[in-house]
């Protein structure tokens, strides 16, 4: 059964007198460096700018957001991850087309596509592992592309690199987020 509406981090858990449902987000979710926790937040990120965040996640929907009748689909990368590492990671988005599956009608679609409007990615930029700090908004970037950019210069290509996006566009701090995807929508 989905949750239809956030709970508060002070739900206690039944049974377990004290404990509440924040601690368990804290326990799970802390090593915001990981490749499943950080993009989870880089989404946060987006829905926050972007206002959408009133009701929860919705684990493998088709695309992450909608937001004044666009689709968005958000991707994240860093340059650093949880574990001991001998240089930078490369910067590297998934961008390959699939079968959707849509959560309010539990279906799937019947063809690979690119299911979002815009595609918002977001990068964590520290390489220092000393000074990195996933939650200093001053240390991500997100470049918005619509999809039919995507389509038109990167086809069929399952994943993008940094560099290539930035071919085609400049990366923008999270406080122009919403401008920028505002801008899109008068666009599509």
């Amino acid at each position: 059964m989905r949750m239809n509406k956030k709970i508060s981090v002070d739900q206690e858990i039944t049974g377990l007198p004290g404990v509440k449902i924040g601690d368990f987000w804290s326990w799970a979710y802390s090593d915001l460096l990981s490749n499943t926790v950080r993009p989870l937040f880089a989404e946060f990120l987006v829905g926050y700018a972007l206002d959408v965040t009133e009701s929860p996640r919705v684990e493998w929907n088709y695309i992450d957001f909608c937001y004044k009748g666009l689709k968005i689909e958000v991707k994240s990368s860093g340059y650093l991850q949880s574990w001991n590492m001998e240089k930078p990671s490369l910067i590297k988005f998934d961008i390959a087309k699939k079968i959707p599956w849509d959560a309010s009608t539990n279906k799937y679609g019947d063809h690979e596509v690119r299911s979002a409007d815009l595609y918002i990615f977001c990068v964590l930029t520290e390489k220092n592992p000393d000074n990195v700090c996933v939650f200093d908004l001053a240390q991500w970037e997100f470049y918005v592309f619509r999809t039919s950019d995507i389509n038109k210069h990167f086809r069929d290509q399952k994943s993008i690199t940094l560099s290539r996006l930035q071919q085609y566009s400049q990366p923008i701090a999270f406080e122009d987020v919403k401008k920028r995807v505002d801008e899109m929508v008068e666009l599509l």
